[in-house]
C-alpha cells in the first residue's frame, strides 16, 4: 500500500520556496553560510520553519548540512555537475522522445520559452527555462520516469546558475531551445531527442571544461 506523503506546512513551504528561490537565482551563492536565527529573522518565522525546509532543500541537493560548518548552498564543481548532466542525458532525451511520439501538445514549453524571451532579469529567464525543460518531460506517459528527472531538476538549475554567472549565455541556449521545440511540435521524436541530447551535453561542455576531461558523454 502507497503511504500518502505528509503535507508541509505552510511557513515551512514558505521558507522553502523563498530560500530555494535565492539560491537558485544565484542570490545566495554556492558556499553561502544559512544561520537559522537569521534567516527566521528575514522571513519573520520562527526557527523550526527554518530548519524543516533546511532539512528539505538538504534532500534535494540543494544545501550541505555539517556537524561542524553548519549549513551551507552546496558548492558546484565540475565533478558535481557531470554527475547531475549525466543523469539529464540518460533521462530526459528519452521522455521527450516519449512525450513527442505520444502526440502529447507542447503548449507549456511554448510558452515558457515566451517568457524566457520576455524576460526583464536573470532569475524570471532562469525559471523559465526550468519550466521549459520540465514541460518536455512531465508528459512522457511514465511519472517514475518524469518524477526521476524532477529530483534533479533543482541541482541541474544550481549548476546552470553558476555557469550563467561566470559566462552568460542566454541566447546560444534560446536558439537551441526553439530549434528543439520546432522538431517536436513536427513530431520529429528522434531529432528532437537528439537535439535536446546535444542541448545538454555542449552546455556542461562550454562550463565545466574539465568535467568533459574526466569523462562527461559526448
Amino acid at each position: 500500500m502507497t503511504s500518502v506523503p505528509t503535507p508541509i506546512p505552510s511557513r515551512t513551504q514558505y521558507v522553502l520556496e523563498a530560500i530555494k528561490h535565492r539560491i537558485l537565482t544565484g542570490q545566495l551563492p554556492p558556499g553561502q553560510a544559512l544561520v537559522e536565527v537569521e534567516l527566521a529573522a528575514q522571513y519573520g518565522v520562527s526557527k523550526t520553519p527554518v530548519r524543516e525546509a533546511l532539512k528539505t532543500l538538504a534532500g534535494t541537493g540543494l544545501v550541505v548540512m555539517n556537524q561542524y560548518k553548519g549549513v551551507t548552498v552546496r558548492m558546484v564543481d565540475a565533478a558535481m555537475a557531470r554527475q547531475v548532466y549525466d543523469v539529464r542525458l540518460l533521462l530526459e532525451p528519452e521522455a521527450l522522445r516519449r512525450t513527442v511520439r505520444g502526440a502529447v501538445g507542447l503548449d507549456a514549453a511554448r510558452d515558457a520559452l515566451e517568457r524566457a524571451d520576455a524576460a526583464a532579469d536573470a532569475a524570471e529567464r532562469s525559471l523559465a527555462n526550468r519550466e521549459f525543460h520540465r514541460a518536455l518531460y512531465s508528459s512522457c506517459g511514465n511519472p517514475l520516469l518524469a518524477r526521476m528527472l524532477d529530483e534533479v531538476r533543482d541541482q541541474a538549475a544550481l549548476v546552470s546558475a553558476v555557469a550563467w554567472a561566470a559566462d552568460p549565455s542566454w541566447e546560444r541556449e534560446a536558439g537551441e531551445h526553439r530549434e528543439i521545440l520546432r522538431l517536436a511540435i513536427a513530431g520529429d521524436a528522434d531529432g528532437a531527442s537528439g537535439a535536446l541530447h546535444a542541448h545538454i551535453a555542449s552546455f556542461v561542455e562550454r562550463a565545466f571544461p574539465e568535467a568533459r576531461e574526466e569523462g562527461t558523454p559526448r
